[in-house]
């Protein structure tokens, strides 16, 4: 990555949603579990399930509190370092976020305060409704946020204004059934869930290592195996939907993760390990499983997944159709809105409308993309290839951890089924061990998501290096370390009181009055978490 204006704007972005990204699915997923052992409570009347949400509730407030501060912050770069990426895109880009705060932010909000401070105060079955509408709400913000992200990854339902130079919305309920924002939410959700899935069952397993708080911690493992093994098996589903979606929508991208350099005879391999090589366009020590890949990207022996070659060879050819549009919508501008614009002119942008955004992939290189040279077409063609090393290893580092937790909460499901949750001491080491590898896997796949999307802001319409603000390189540098130090402190805060709060443990309801409030102080009702929509 350049450490130009553009460079710099991508790596401050991609840092605040890689910090804001370590809290929300913590959140979606604890949501989740509070909602379903709360329900337990109700259903069976049994004081340690009332203990446990309330327990597992304390560490769910903590992590929401502070990923809302990481969250509206980037909001808020939209303007400041993404200005013009708000104007081109900004009508359809703001209605799933304007629906968001109406229809989600609203409801998360209102009734966290009353899941915390509403245990005195409302019924048992009304104080589970709450629970539930705050994990409604959660996830529900997390539909509309990832609704707009992807659009940003397959824009449909929207075309330009030449006169207006801004997209317009065509089609708002092709916009909200999106095939790849679906995929991209409940692949989101899901991964959310075994977050906290793992957290739960590595926290309740130190418990049992230590012996503290047995039967809690026995109850928790159980919940958590159970809701974990299930959202396991989705993610690995879900993910196999996304690489479909990936071969229809962004075949650069699929092409990237696998380091496909040229095309394949179908069904293409599969590269289980390679040391890709972008310069010499080749994979070292390659070791391929036969037919695999193509059976992922096509589900089908006979269909074919272009290769990087290929596809920058296409590239140079949208980008000479581009150049057309290009032409016919200056000449649209030069007319100042003074009249219609003639027909002919019209059909002459309307043509190649679709590949404009190509054209403006030589913004990097020259003002006037019509006077771009072969060589410099050539070069903005060759941009069209993300960084293939850090995909072709994060989808790898993801799907092994995939693997992995369908193993772990499996294997915990078997033993809670036997009631032999605490017969292996080495396990309960293991699960504790591995609560720091779903952030690890989420991580990777938002990279997976967001850097294979590069050159674009917008895929196929609006590349990042035009998005971006006209800021000053130092301006930015000056932000950047300003969100960095930020928000090292807030994770250093949350893990501090994340501790303190496990290692206190859950509250006596025996020598509590019945309905006590819960022990979290200056919880703030009006917050909120959900899943980062990036430039990067």
């Amino acid at each position: 990555m350049d450490l130009d204006v553009v460079g710099l704007s991508r790596l401050q972005f991609a840092l605040t949603a890689l910090y804001h990204f370590l809290f929300v699915p913590l959140t979606l997923g604890l949501s989740m579990l509070l909602a379903i052992m709360e329900t337990v409570y109700v259903m069976t009347g049994r004081t340690i399930w009332r203990q446990m949400t309330k327990f597992w509730g304390v560490l769910f407030g903590i992590n929401f509190a502070i990923g809302v501060s990481t969250g509206l912050v980037m909001e808020f770069q939209f303007g400041m370092n993404w200005s013009y990426y708000s104007h081109y895109v900004g009508d359809v880009f703001g209605a799933p976020l304007a629906l968001e705060g109406l229809m989600a932010f609203f409801l998360e909000a209102t009734f966290v305060g009353l899941f915390f401070f509403g245990w005195d105060r409302l019924s048992k079955v009304a104080h589970c409704v709450v629970t539930w509408l705050v994990a409604l709400g959660t996830n529900f913000s997390a539909l509309w946020i990832l609704i707009a992200n992807g659009w940003m990854q397959n824009p449909v339902g929207a075309s330009l204004n030449p006169q207006t130079m801004r997209m317009e919305v065509d089609d708002f309920y092709a916009v909200l059934t999106n095939p790849v924002a679906q995929a991209k939410f409940v692949h989101t959700v899901s991964a959310g869930y075994v977050v906290a899935a793992l957290f739960v069952l590595g926290v309740s397993a130190w418990y049992l290592r230590k012996g503290r708080h047995t039967e809690l911690a026995k109850r928790s493992l159980t919940v958590a195996a159970s809701f974990g093994l299930a959202a396991s098996l989705s993610v690995v589903v879900l993910g196999d939907e996304s690489g479909y979606l990936s071969s229809e929508h962004q075949k650069m991208k699929l092409a990237a993760i696998e380091a496909m350099w040229h095309t394949e005879p179908a069904p293409a391999q599969f590269t289980a390990f390679g040391i890709p090589d972008q310069a010499a366009r080749e994979t070292h020590y390659a070791i391929h499983i036969p037919f695999v890949m193509g059976l992922i990207g096509t589900r089908s022996l006979d269909g074919q997944i272009p290769g990087i070659h290929e596809l920058v060879e296409l590239a140079d050819v949208r980008i000479r159709q581009g150049l057309l549009s290009y032409d016919a919508l200056e000449q649209i501008r030069a007319l100042g809105g003074k009249g219609p614009v003639p027909n002919d002119l019209r059909a002459r942008f309307e043509e190649h409308s679709d590949k404009l955004g190509y054209a403006l992939l030589l913004k990097r290189y020259v003002d006037d993309p019509r006077r771009a040279t072969d060589a410099q077409i050539a070069q903005a063609a060759g941009d069209t290839v993300p960084q293939v090393a850090p995909l072709f290893w994060s989808f790898r580092v993801m799907v092994g951890l995939g693997l992995y937790f369908i193993v772990l909460t499996a294997t915990f499901f078997i033993l809670s089924a036997r009631r032999k949750l605490d017969a292996y001491p080495w396990l309960l080491t293991v699960a504790v061990l591995s609560i720091p590898l779903p952030w690890i896997a989420a991580e990777a796949g938002w990279i997976v998501a967001e850097l294979g999307r590069q050159p674009w802001a917008i895929e196929g319409v609006l590349p990042t290096a035009v998005a971006v603000s006209n800021l000053g390189i130092q301006t930015v540098l000056t932000t950047l370390i300003g969100f960095v130090v930020l928000y090292t402190i807030l994770i250093i805060v949350e893990m501090k009181l994340m501790l303190k709060a496990i290692r206190k443990g859950p509250e006596d309801e025996a020598a509590s009055p019945q309905g006590a409030a819960s022990p979290l102080i200056g919880a703030t009702p009006a917050l909120r978490t959900a899943p980062m929509i990036t430039t990067e």
